[in-house]
């Protein structure tokens, strides 16, 4: 009888343990004694208190004995390591401090998120309504790293909308997944969550108001809203994600500016402005507007002879100077193509820094040293490069440097100005195909359009809002021989290892008996 209880008593303790360990884990595992933390001590507990009151004698004698001693010493160690875990865990816990060791840094938030989240003036509340259908780990890290960012004024709660169907419906969720952003009474949902998105969201709620930009059509430009190589949609769908707003504006068939115009774009006309075109978009800029002009070579364009009241209106009082040659650049392999070697020093690009940009056919731009209005020089070419003035000698493939009228390099393939009374902008480029569907991925090309959108559009701190690049990794399948070796290892060679091991520690043990 003795036996058999002694025999149960060991049975109960081994619960009692095991209950005690399960309690620890999951506790770490949820960073607080939650309930079925709580569970499991009170199954240890009663499971101890079982095991001493089926056999008092053996733990009596248990404690009494040596294996007392070795027993404390064993129980000390282990009561050491749980304290050590408990403190690291409570550490941990109250300290949310995390490395992010991939090599595309996935897991941390923009230069540009960050200071937004550590300029709000506002508490933001966001409301995450995800189902147990939908996956939430990725959303729940996502919040979690807006929260610590924004020190107290951004908080976040999820609902699953299968059991708050009230909440859902009065926050006009339509699709599972969703996040809204409360600021007081208003509100914006993301039905993709991202941190692009997420920001977005955020910079419309805290500014509400429109950004419209107007595409001027009618010259022979290339289309905004196709997705043929020498169209912008690649740029348009990347803009709107910051909420700006791509419409077309005609002005040769409206002969007005619409109100609510922010930005105007001039992107590659094959036919130059009007006087009346030029006089509308002066007006636009004095009156605090901003202007992208991205003007190419006249050699590639149908200006022939024709006068261009937009150059002339830019050199004149922009102190932009369209100069009429094509850039040769020596340090490319197909020689029209403009590489970018280095940047001066704006907004626009300081975040550029390690990326280069390429221009596939450019004219190179200049301004005077004179004049009261100094625009700044945002990309340079190398000092291979010369802008060839010399149409005919590019027909023939025979151009070289002229240094009698050809630009010496390096020269400036886009410059950007401010007028700090009126508050207008603009930034005018050499070439309007680096930002076009063909050439918008290449290298530093997309970050320095929407960049300069953004500067124009006095969104600063909306530039850098893109999309963080994925790294891509293929898993390369071993050869058959490689395949062979490792199935032969695993199944032969580790096996046979640890027999061997076992004979030899087994003979030694013998001789030493």
């Amino acid at each position: 009888m003795k036996t058999n209880k002694t025999k149960y008593s060991q049975i109960v303790l081994i619960i009692a343990a095991i209950a005690a360990v399960a309690s620890l884990v999951l506790t770490i595992i949820y960073s607080g004694f939650t309930l079925a933390s709580q569970i499991c001590l009170g199954v240890g507990v009663v499971a101890l208190v079982v095991s001493i009151l089926l056999d008092p004698e053996d733990m009596r004698a248990f404690f009494s004995g040596r294996q007392a001693k070795y027993g404390t010493n064993m129980l000390l160690s282990i009561l050491a390591v749980l304290a050590i875990l408990v403190v690291v865990n409570l550490i941990g816990y109250h300290n949310d401090i995390r490395w992010d060791l991939t090599a595309d840094k996935t897991n941390s938030l923009s230069p540009e998120t960050l200071n937004v989240l550590k300029s709000l003036d506002q508490p933001i509340t966001a409301q995450a309504y995800f189902t147990t259908l939908t996956y939430k780990e990725n959303a729940e890290t996502l919040l979690r790293n807006y929260s610590n960012a924004a020190r107290g004024k951004f908080s976040y709660e999820f609902i699953d909308p299968n059991e708050n169907p009230l909440a859902a419906n009065e926050a006009g969720i339509t699709r599972d997944g969703s996040i809204v952003l409360k600021a007081g009474d208003a509100q914006e949902i993301i039905t993709t969550v991202n941190e692009q998105q997420l920001t977005s969201a955020l910079l419309r709620l805290l500014s509400p108001e429109e950004k419209v930009i107007y595409v001027l059509t009618g010259h022979g430009e290339p289309t905004f809203d196709a997705y043929e190589a020498a169209s912008y949609a690649f740029a348009v769908r990347e803009l709107t994600t910051k909420n700006y707003t791509i419409n077309e504006l005609n002005l040769l068939a409206t002969n007005t500016i619409p109100e609510d115009a922010k930005v105007i774009i001039i992107a590659g006309p094959q036919k130059p402005l009007s006087e009346d075109e030029v006089t509308l978009l002066k007006a636009f800029v004095e009156n605090g507007g901003g202007l992208i002009v991205m003007l190419e070579p006249t050699a590639l364009t149908q200006f022939g002879d024709s006068p261009d009241p937009l150059a002339t209106w830019l050199a004149d009082e922009w102190n932009i100077q369209y100069e009429d040659d094509l850039i040769i650049d020596l340090t490319s392999q197909t020689g029209t193509l403009a590489v970018v070697e280095r940047y001066g020093n704006h907004a626009i690009t300081t975040s550029l820094t390690g990326m280069t940009a390429v221009f596939p056919t450019s004219r190179s731009l200049t301004t005077k040293t004179d004049s009261s209005i100094t625009p700044t020089a945002l990309a340079y070419t190398s000092a291979n490069a010369w802008g060839e003035t010399d149409m005919e000698a590019l027909l023939n493939n025979s151009a070289t440097y002229d240094t009698g009228s050809d630009l010496a390099g390096p020269l400036a393939l886009a410059l950007a100005v401010e007028d700090s009374s009126s508050g207008s902008r603009i930034v005018a480029f050499g070439d309007s195909e680096f930002a076009n569907n063909a050439m918008y991925q290449y290298y530093g090309n997309a970050d320095l359009f929407l960049n300069s959108v953004d500067w124009v559009a006095k969104q600063d701190q909306l530039i850098n809002l893109t999309a963080k690049s994925t790294t891509k990794r293929t898993l390369v399948t071993p050869n058959q021989a490689v395949q062979n070796a490792i199935l032969f290892g695993s199944v032969a060679v580790i096996p046979l290892a640890i027999v061997i091991a076992g004979v030899v520690v087994g003979i030694q043990r013998r001789k030493e008996i």
